[in-house]
C-alpha cells in the first residue's frame, strides 16, 4: 500500500499517542491543552484539515475523552494520516476492541509508525504469536523506538536469544528505566555482562577484577534507573550503599523508594533508623511497610513491642507477619511463647515454621523435644535443620550422636559445623584428632576454635604447643627474661577469658620466671573461681613468702575440694604445730585422695601420728 503522508512531517508534528509503557515516543505530540489551541484545531478539523483532526483527536485521547476523540481520529485516518491510525488503535484497545485496534496499528506500522509497530508486536505476543511479535517489534526497534527496543529485548531474552543483551543495553542507554534495572540485576546476579552473540568469553583479567567491574557497572545502572523513578532500583542502590557503609546516601534512596510505595525500602529504612538509635522513627516506617504487607516489617514491629514488654501487641504483629507469608512470624511467636512458659503453644508454632522450611525453627523444635526427653522425635528435626544449612543443628546432631557413643557420626556432624565456622564444633573436632594422634589436624581445628573465642580451645592449643617445645634452662638472676613462646600467649588468652586451668598454668610460668606477684595474681584468680590446683599453688607461694596462716586457708579450701597434696600439706603443718589429732585426720584424708605417692607418704605420716597419740 502507499505510504500515507510524509514521514518526516509526521514525526515532527508528533501526533502519535503513546500506546504502552513509559516515556514519550517520537510519534507523540507535546502538551497542547491550551483552550485557544483546542478551539483553533476544532475549527480547522471542521474545515477538513486532516492534520488538525489528528492532533485534536490525540489531545482528547490523552485527556480520556474517548467519545470526543474517535470521530476526529477516524476522519484523519480516512484522509491517510498514519498517526491518527495509530491513535485510533490505542483508543479501540482502551475500549476493549483489541482485534480492531490491531487492524489500525497494522495500517500505521506498514506506513512506517514505530509506535504502531511496538503496539502491534505487543498484541501478537499477548496472543502467543511470537514470530509475528518479533517481526513488528524489530521493525519498531530498528526505527529507534525505545519501547520497541525494550519489548524486543524482553522477547528475545525470554527465548534465550544471545542478541537480547544488545537490545536491552540499547534500551537502557536510551533512558528506559526498566531496561536499566534489568541490566543492573543481570550484572548483580553474575549472569553476565549482557554480552552479544559475538562475545564468546570474559575479558582478560582476574575473576575478582571482573566481578568488581560488574558490581561497579551494576551500581551505575541502578543509579540511572533510580534517578528515573524506578523504586526497586532505588531499593537495590540503597542496599549496595548500606553494605558499603555509606548509610546517609543509602537512607536517601530508601526514603525515595519508600515514598514511591516500595514497602521493602520502608522496612530497610526502619532498620537504618533503629541502628542509628531512632526507634520511634523506625517504628513509623515499619508500620507503613507492614500495612502494605511486608512481613519483615511486621516481625520488626513485633520484636520492638516484645522488647518493651507489650506481648499482646507483639503477638498481633507476629501474626500479621505470618499472614503476609513470612515464616519468621511463626518462629517469633514460638519464642514469645517460650519466654512466657507456654511450651505446648511454642511447640506448635515451632512445628508450623519448621514444616514451612524454617531451619532455625526446626533446630529449636528439636531442642524443645530433647528437653522433654523425646530423643527419637528430636533427631529428625535436627537432621532436617542441618541439611537445610543450620550450623547449630549440625553441632547439636554431633552432641546427640556423641551421647549415644556413635563417635564416627558425631565427628562427621562436628566437622560439617566446624567447616561452617562453628567454634565449639571446631573444638570438638580438634579434641577428636588429638585422641587419634593427628596433631597437625588437631592444631588446625584448635586454632580455628581459639580464634573464634573458645577459651578451652586456646588452652588445649597452648598445651599442644607447650608439649612440643624443648625444655628451657632455669632463669637465673641477672639474665634477661626470655621472650614469651606462642604457647604462653595462648595460655594467657585463655586465662583472660576465665579458664581456670589456663590461669594456673600462667601462674606456674610466671613463677618459673621469678615473677611472684604475677604468679600470685593468676593463682588467686583461679582459686577464687573454684580451682583446687590454683588454691594449692597459691598456698605454696604464700608459704614460701612466709604467709603460712593464709596458705593454710587456701590449702584447706583445696583439700575440701579433693586435693590430696593440699590435705598432706595440712597434715604436715598440724604435725609441726603439735595438733596431732587434726594432723592424723588430714593425713587420712590425703591417703584417701591420692595420688599414689601422696597416699604412700600420707599413710606413713598417719601411722606415725597414730603411734604418737597412742604412746
Amino acid at each position: 500500500m502507499d505510504v500515507m503522508g510524509d514521514k518526516a512531517t509526521l514525526f515532527e508534528s508528533g501526533r502519535f499517542v503513546q500506546n504502552f509503557g513509559e516515556g514519550p515516543a517520537r510519534d507523540e505530540v507535546g502538551d497542547m491543552a491550551d483552550a485557544a489551541d483546542e478551539v483553533r484545531l476544532a475549527l480547522a478539523a471542521r474545515g477538513g484539515d486532516a492534520e488538525a483532526a489528528s492532533v485534536l483527536g490525540a489531545m482528547l485521547l490523552r485527556r480520556g475523552d474517548l467519545e470526543g476523540a474517535e470521530p476526529h481520529l477516524r476522519a484523519a485516518t480516512a484522509a491517510g494520516d498514519r498517526a491518527a491510525a495509530n491513535n485510533l488503535g490505542v483508543l479501540l484497545h482502551q475500549r476493549g476492541y483489541p482485534d480492531e485496534a490491531a487492524g489500525w496499528w497494522r495500517i500505521a506500522a506498514v506506513a512506517g509508525s514505530a509506535a504502531a509497530g511496538h503496539a502491534l508486536g505487543r498484541y501478537h505476543r499477548e496472543r502467543g504469536d511470537e514470530p509475528a511479535a518479533e517481526y513488528w517489534l524489530r521493525q519498531s526497534a530498528e526505527q529507534g523506538h525505545v519501547l520497541g527496543i525494550y519489548a524486543l529485548a524482553d522477547l528475545l531474552e525470554h527465548r534465550g536469544d544471545a542478541t537480547a543483551g544488545r537490545w536491552m543495553r540499547l534500551a537502557a542507554e536510551r533512558g528506559h528505566r526498566e531496561a536499566a534495572y534489568r541490566v543492573a540485576r543481570a550484572l548483580d546476579r553474575g549472569t553476565g555482562r549482557f554480552a552479544d552473540e559475538h562475545e564468546t568469553g570474559r575479558r582478560d583479567g582476574s575473576g575478582s577484577d571482573e566481578a568488581a567491574e560488574e558490581a561497579e557497572e551494576a551500581e551505575q545502572w541502578y543509579r540511572q534507573a533510580a534517578a528515573r523513578g524506578h523504586r526497586r532500583a532505588a531499593l537495590q542502590l540503597g542496599a549496595i550503599l548500606e553494605q558499603r557503609g555509606e548509610l546517609k546516601e543509602a537512607g536517601r534512596w530508601y526514603l525515595t523508594a519508600a515514598k514511591d510505595g516500595e514497602p521493602r525500602a520502608a522496612c530497610a529504612l526502619g532498620f537504618l533508623l533503629r541502628d542509628a538509635g531512632d526507634t520511634e522513627s523506625a517504628a513509623v516506617w515499619w508500620l507503613r511497610a507492614a500495612q502494605e504487607g511486608d512481613g519483615n516489617a511486621a516481625n520488626a514491629l513485633g520484636a520492638l513491642h516484645a522488647e518493651r514488654g507489650e506481648t499482646q501487641t507483639a503477638e498481633r504483629w507476629y501474626r500479621a507477619a505470618l499472614d503476609a507469608g513470612d515464616d519468621n512470624g511463626a518462629y517469633n511467636l514460638a519464642l514469645l511463647c517460650v519466654e512466657q512458659g507456654r511450651t505446648a503453644q511454642a511447640e506448635q508454632w515451632y512445628r508450623r515454621a519448621a514444616y514451612a522450611g524454617h531451619r532455625e525453627a526446626a533446630n529449636a523444635l528439636a531442642i524443645l523435644l530433647l528437653q522433654v526427653g523425646d530423643t527419637s522425635g528430636a533427631e529428625p528435626w535436627f537432621s532436617k535443620a542441618a541439611e537445610a544449612g543450620s550450623v547449630d543443628a549440625a553441632f547439636n546432631l554431633g552432641i546427640l550422636y556423641a551421647g549415644r557413643g556413635e563417635e564416627a557420626m558425631a565427628l562427621r556432624w562436628y566437622e560439617r559445623a566446624a567447616a561452617a565456622g562453628h567454634t565449639e564444633a571446631a573444638l570438638q573436632v580438634g579434641m577428636a584428632r588429638l585422641r587419634e594422634g593427628d596433631e597437625r589436624a588437631a592444631e588446625r581445628h584448635l586454632r580455628c576454635a581459639a580464634g573464634g573465642g573458645s577459651a578451652e580451645a586456646a588452652y588445649r592449643l597452648a598445651a599442644l604447643l607447650d608439649a612440643r617445645r624443648p625444655p628451657r634452662p632455669a632463669h637465673e638472676l641477672g639474665e634477661s627474661a626470655h621472650e614469651k613462646a606462642e604457647c604462653e600467649e595462648w595460655y594467657e588468652r585463655a586465662a583472660q577469658q576465665g579458664h581456670r586451668r589456663a590461669q594456673v598454668r600462667v601462674g606456674m610460668l610466671a613463677s618459673a620466671r621469678g615473677d611472684v606477684v604475677e604468679a600470685a595474681r593468676w593463682y588467686r584468680a583461679a582459686a577464687e573461681a573454684g580451682s583446687r590446683n590454683g588454691a594449692f599453688n597459691l598456698g605454696l607461694l604464700l608459704a614460701r613468702e612466709g604467709s603460712e596462716p593464709e596458705a593454710v586457708v587456701w590449702w584447706t579450701r583445696a583439700a575440701d575440694d579433693g586435693h590430696g597434696r593440699a590435705a598432706l600439706r595440712l597434715a604436715l603443718v598440724c604435725a609441726r604445730r603439735g595438733e596431732l589429732a587434726e594432723g592424723q585426720r588430714w593425713a587420712a584424708r590425703a591417703a584417701e585422695l591420692g595420688p599414689a605417692e601422696v597416699t604412700e607418704r600420707a599413710g606413713r605420716l598417719r601411722d606415725a601420728l597414730r603411734e604418737e597419740l597412742s604412746a
